[in-house]
């Protein structure tokens, strides 16, 4: 269907009608080989409360945005390059049904459709996609995803220290390399984490101490590099250096780093007991 379409006037019309659905805000997408195979209306579980998006599937990426007016104006547009996309099956909540993950490097985020069957014709189709662009291309299907963010509601507490309790003058903070609710005192630290961002992100107090911890590591590596090579050099003696102090290991917190909440079956309430 794919290869029918790819160089047909309803394809181009198609596309076209979605750039001016857009208008200047939006990026062109017309390219050479790609075509439009669907499109709907999911909802998608943001910060503050889940909100209708728009979501159109392309053979080569996937593009959602804001609805302004249905089938005339959308806004906020994003786009997904799908080689860089895993999909996960999320079980039900009492809020949301037909739910799954939609898992990239940079932004990984929940949607769900309105019916079980709408949800597997998302889910098939673009598993195909990805299929057939990671055979096209003899990429690996990709392992690094970013966290998904919880929602606000979640929690009334700093997923963190436990303690803080949110109201209108406490803000909650959302740490970019796990995703929890936290407090201000919690996330006081940046990390520059290039794959996500230029620019240095706010991060737990936890997830800062175990990134700078990975750093560190990488730098000893780097460092020893060098003087394995000339050890294995015959007659090369090194000088001893000065050893270097380590400190005991940080307490675990209360709430661990690699803790699903998405795919668990605990409801969020059972979180503050």
């Amino acid at each position: 269907m794919v290869d029918h379409l790819a160089n047909t006037e309803i394809n181009s019309q198609r596309i076209a009608a979605v750039e001016n659905c857009f208008g200047a805000s939006g990026q062109p997408l017309a390219v050479p080989g790609r075509v439009l195979l669907g499109e709907g209306i999911l909802t998608k579980e943001c910060r503050k409360k889940p909100k209708p998006r728009i979501f159109f599937l392309f053979n080569d990426i996937l593009v959602y945005g804001s609805i302004v007016i249905n089938k005339r104006k959308y806004n906020s547009q994003h786009i997904i390059p799908l080689e860089d996309v895993t999909l996960e099956t999320l079980p039900d909540t009492l809020q949301m049904k037909n739910r799954w993950m939609i898992k990239t490097s940079k932004k990984s985020f929940v949607v769900s459709a309105a019916s079980l069957t709408e949800r597997k014709e998302w889910i098939s189709h673009l598993e195909e996609c990805i299929r057939h662009l990671l055979t096209k291309t003899g990429r690996q299907p990709s392992t690094e995803h970013a966290a998904p963010w919880i929602p606000d509601k979640a929690t009334d507490i700093c997923m963190r220290c436990t303690q803080t309790k949110f109201s209108t003058l406490t803000r909650r903070h959302h740490c970019r390399k796990c995703g929890f609710v936290v407090c201000a005192d919690c996330s006081r630290q940046r990390f520059l984490m290039p794959r996500l961002s230029p620019k240095p992100l706010r991060v737990c107090n936890l997830c800062y101490r175990q990134l700078l911890a990975e750093k560190k590591k990488e730098a000893e590596a780097d460092r020893l590099q060098p003087e394995l090579i000339r050890s294995s050099i015959p007659g090369y003696e090194p000088s001893s250096g000065d050893d270097s102090d380590k400190s005991d290991d940080d307490k675990a917190d209360q709430w661990p780093a690699d803790t699903e909440f998405y795919t668990s079956e605990v409801s969020w309430s059972s979180f503050h007991t």
